[in-house]
């Protein structure tokens, strides 16, 4: 997905993704490593930016896989 494609009032940084997630940014680069978060192609230009539902797809599937992995590990 690119800039001209989205509003770009819904673009984050990873930064701000952590607090309105409520995590550090660390984890929503860890999200981004995983595959679980897609930044908005910019090129090579600024800090990479997130669209809100994404971030927020990012999260619930990271808890997700967190309840998988506890499950998993108690049975």
């Amino acid at each position: 997905m690119t800039l001209t494609e989205i509003d770009p009032r819904d673009l984050v940084t990873a930064s701000e993704a952590a607090i309105l997630m409520g995590v550090t940014a660390r984890a929503v680069r860890f999200w981004t490593t995983k595959g679980l978060l897609v930044p908005v192609d910019l090129g090579d230009r600024g800090p990479k930016l997130y669209r809100i539902q994404d971030v927020t797809k990012a999260e619930l599937a990271s808890k997700r896989r967190l309840a998988t992995r506890s499950s998993s590990k108690a049975a």
